[in-house]
């Protein structure tokens, strides 16, 4: 996606969540590794996602930039809210105070908007695939060793999660070579315009 986006002559920053700043890179390190409780777990995700918002995301959007991030909100609230069956209302209350888009020197409580991504791809997929495609990989942490349960919760809360703002979503269907899933990928982003169909095209064929 980055390199047929900076073929049409967009600058692209590339990161991930938890992460994507030095502090944020550490409290993604607590979160995959260590023992904690669901409350714990949401607190440090959002703190990651705080700072990644003023260091990196934001100044990235005032630049003009495109910035394709690897999980987001979404991911809180399928992983802790649908995984760890972790109160919503809360998630609500924390996206809120995490992602308002401040005016002047309002207060985060009074603020109304919330950064949200233009599109999120969601890559659906069965659990038992996707843990049979893990296999072997590399060692699990601590959110893919869980049970196949806990990933049916998860899928269930990205559905929630979509049917709430089905705009923003794509649903992709990730079973199926990587090729074929990329195709699928570039396809939505040619349907809403953000990307010339032959240049997707071309950027897919370079990685087959």
């Amino acid at each position: 996606m980055a390199e047929a986006f900076r073929a049409q002559g967009r600058a692209v920053v590339l990161t991930r969540e938890p992460g994507g700043t030095p502090l944020a890179e550490k409290l993604r390190a607590l979160v995959l590794q260590d023992a904690m409780d669901p409350l714990t777990e949401a607190l440090l995700v959002f703190a990651a996602r705080r700072d990644h918002l003023r260091q990196v995301i934001e100044p990235a959007l005032a630049r003009g930039d495109l910035v394709l991030c690897d999980r987001f909100t979404d991911a809180s609230f399928a992983y802790q809210g649908g995984g760890r069956g972790f109160d919503l209302e809360v998630l609500r209350m924390l996206e809120r105070w995490v992602q308002g888009i401040e005016a002047g020197d309002a207060p985060v409580s009074a603020v109304a908007v919330l950064r949200q991504p233009d599109l999120t791809l969601w890559f659906d997929l069965p659990p038992d695939i996707a843990a049979a495609r893990l296999t072997g990989a590399r060692s699990p942490d601590r959110f893919e060793s869980q049970s196949l349960p806990f990933f049916e919760r998860v899928a269930a809360g990205y559905a929630a999660r979509a049917a709430a703002d089905p705009a923003r979503f794509a649903r992709i269907d990730a079973v199926g070579t990587a090729a074929e899933v990329r195709n699928r990928v570039f396809s939505v982003l040619a349907d809403r315009g953000w990307l010339e169909a032959a240049t997707a095209f071309r950027s897919s064929q370079a990685h087959d």
